[in-house]
């Protein structure tokens, strides 16, 4: 393997010729997640099975093509859950940019009024 080839899965990292460094890589995001209190172990509830994840792995390049860095990003598989089973309802904080635009406007009218 070339050693800007990113592996697809753990078992891929670990026959890689950057073996060390992306399991490096790997390690930072771990402690990452951990320092960042990203979850809470717990019990399993009865009858249910615990999400799954995956290694998301990708070389980064400078602008001459060496290689700048490797990054890891471990991600949960949480497109196996079903509405109703494994969650009732979800939330993402999003903002439409024509929300953003439509605020500014009003601050800048409000601001010439003032002034």
């Amino acid at each position: 393997m070339s050693d800007d080839i990113e592996p697809t899965s753990y078992e891929e990292v670990l026959t890689s010729l950057n073996q060390d460094q992306w399991l490096i890589t790997m390690k930072e995001e771990m402690d990452s997640m951990d320092k960042n209190k990203v979850w809470e172990l717990v019990d399993l509830p009865l009858n249910r099975k615990a999400i799954g994840n995956k290694w998301v792995l990708k070389v980064k390049h400078r602008a001459d093509g060496s290689i700048d860095k490797y990054k890891a990003r471990l991600v949960a598989k949480g497109y196996t859950q079903m509405e109703g089973v494994d969650f009732l309802e979800t939330f993402s904080l999003v903002v439409r940019f024509d929300s953003i635009r439509v605020i500014l406007a009003i601050v800048a009218h409000l601001d010439l009024e003032l002034h």
